[in-house]
């Protein structure tokens, strides 16, 4: 047991080392660079959390997709306009090697940071309350406190041309300053197998960064990367006009629930 013991406290100290190293060579510019830099200093503490290898697996994973999803956001080259709302919410889009077309979501919502963490982060398992697109999601297993492994069953979309698609993720959130980035990605859980007559899509590395909007703090800059292989065989201008107009969606489904539901005072 001991033997375990400081075998794990090496393994989380090598994922630290392995992720500085990433990030000190990592030029991004401004609070991106800040938060990439930060959210790799993982610590010896970590260990108190961790039961078992596999859990410090998850934990690695979704690290790495917080630093993959915030490196694609950062990298301004590219970018290409997909749609633009009268109310200022824009979508973008440009494809990444090794990940292929993702998807940015760009608007400022008229509640403050800790009101967004709250319903994304601490409701998480409501949103199917909330957003049509979404039937249900499950909180699998929580590692820590900031680690978790989930099940999303999205409803069919674009009138059922896009069939039912569930999705097994491991998601990881991190705080930085006025910043918070909500990042994750595909995983396997044996626990829960391949549904019949449902997709088993995967996310690629995503992640919604929160952050107040420069001079008004009682307001929220939103930024959302989406990245998703939904398999089976669909034409990819389908696949496009899906994902450009679920962004969207869940910007407009969101602010209704944030006007509709009230504040629990949970802090992020």
């Amino acid at each position: 047991m001991r033997n375990m013991k400081g075998l794990r406290h090496q393994a989380v100290l090598a994922i630290g080392q392995e992720l500085n190293w990433r990030a000190v060579g990592d030029p991004s510019p401004g609070w991106m660079g800040q938060v990439r830099r930060r959210s790799s200093l993982l610590g010896p503490q970590l260990e108190a959390t961790l039961c078992s290898d596999q859990e410090l697996s998850y934990i690695r994973q979704g690290e790495v997709a917080m630093q993959k999803a915030l490196g694609i956001l950062n990298n301004q080259e590219g970018w290409k306009k997909e749609s633009q709302q009268e109310n200022g919410d824009e979508v973008l889009s440009k494809v990444v090697p090794d990940v292929g077309k993702v998807f940015r979501l760009e608007v400022v919502l008229d509640q403050p940071m800790d009101r967004l963490y709250e319903e994304l982060v601490d409701r998480m398992e409501a949103m199917g309350e909330w957003n049509p697109n979404v039937k249900e999601i499950k909180v699998l297993q929580k590692i820590g406190k900031d680690t978790v492994i989930t099940h999303e069953l999205a409803a069919p979309a674009a009138g059922n041309l896009v069939g039912p698609r569930d999705f097994v993720s491991v998601r990881r959130t991190k705080r930085r300053g006025s910043t918070c980035v909500l990042a994750g990605m595909a995983t396997h859980f044996g626990e829960m197998p391949e549904q019949s007559g449902v997709i088993r899509a995967e996310h690629g590395p995503t992640c919604m960064v929160l952050r107040p909007l420069a001079g008004s703090p009682s307001k929220t800059q939103l930024t959302w990367l989406l990245s998703i292989d939904l398999k089976g065989w669909l034409p990819k201008t389908i696949i496009n006009q899906v994902l450009s107009q679920t962004q969207v969606e869940f910007a407009n489904h969101l602010r209704k629930r944030l006007r509709s539901s009230p504040a629990r005072g949970a802090q992020c």
